[in-house]
């Protein structure tokens, strides 16, 4: 299959390796660094027990999105609308777009841009980008798919690349069970740039998430949203399967990227205030995290 990955950061790279290897034509869309590295070398997926380089298309531009039969829409939050109206020329009408995006309305937003569907999919994989056209795997990998008439489609060509895939009814659920996780992790890895092992060793800081959590809960049920799983056991889970990992929003502020914590954090904090319900952990989570960005940038 011809797949195209609209921005080729760590959750794109990854998962576009995966694919590659698996013998698919696969282009990725990113900044020149990375595609000038993987467009002389390869892309080189490190998944710590071993090392290989793979063969893809690096390219900067969104027009090299055309032909593609899916598309891994992988950009920041923060860009959902810009990425999309720059592929939206360029997208056919049976393409399968997935919005592999933390958040909990990226799908709707880029399907109101460019006018077609597109497939709601939760991430959970830790990754990073060790340099130019040099991806780091450092756990898990699996997805969780919204249901439409080409969700089967996606997941059959994601599933032989070892991509576990799974199609669930309450993917907003999921989407929503996801964001929580990142609220109670991503901005106190930020301002403290410290992984999710060490943080957690600081006194207070289980009573911060856990406050953070509540506020969360409470806005969901808020929204309509059944938050699915066990929220709070998957919080306490990512200390013993992700020790080592910073959170996505720290790994921008270290590289003075802007983050995406206006959809995390600040999104409860918005949605809180359109119902009445007091988010304080979230409002101070945020709040620090824009003074660091800032002060990053």
């Amino acid at each position: 299959m011809k797949i195209a990955v609209m921005g080729a950061g760590a959750v794109g790279c990854y998962y576009g390796a995966m694919l590659a290897r698996a013998g698919h034509d696969v282009t990725l869309i990113g900044r020149a660094a990375h595609v000038d590295a993987m467009n002389r070398d390869g892309l080189l997926l490190d998944l710590g027990t071993s090392q290989e380089y793979v063969a893809v298309t690096g390219n900067t531009d969104a027009a090299s999105v055309s032909g593609s039969e899916m598309i891994l829409f992988c950009v920041k939050s923060t860009d959902t609308a810009d990425a999309g109206l720059q592929i939206k020329p360029f997208l056919g009408n049976d393409t399968i777009i997935l919005s592999m995006q933390n958040g909990v309305d990226n799908a709707e937003r880029l399907q109101d841009v460019i006018g077609q569907p597109v497939i709601p999919v939760v991430v959970y994989v830790a990754t990073s980008m060790g340099g130019p056209g040099h991806v780091k795997h450092h756990g898990r990998g699996e997805l969780v798919m919204g249901p439409s008439p080409q969700s089967n489609m996606a997941a059959d060509t994601l599933r032989p690349a070892k991509i576990p895939v799974e199609i669930s009814d309450n993917a907003d659920g999921a989407l929503w069970a996801k964001m929580i996780l990142n609220c109670a992790y991503n901005a106190i890895s930020a301002i403290t740039q410290t992984s999710y092992g060490d943080l957690v060793k600081q006194d207070g800081i289980w009573d911060v998430m856990r406050n953070a959590v509540d506020e969360c809960v409470a806005v969901a049920s808020a929204c309509g949203v059944t938050v699915s799983g066990d929220v709070w056991g998957a919080i306490e889970k990512i200390v013993e399967t992700m020790p080592a990992q910073f959170s996505s929003t720290a790994q921008d502020l270290a590289r003075g990227k802007p983050s995406e914590i206006d959809y995390l954090n600040g999104y409860i904090v918005r949605k809180g205030r359109e119902f009445g319900i007091p988010t304080p952990t979230n409002l101070t989570l945020h709040a620090l995290t824009k003074l660091c960005e800032n002060k990053a940038r």
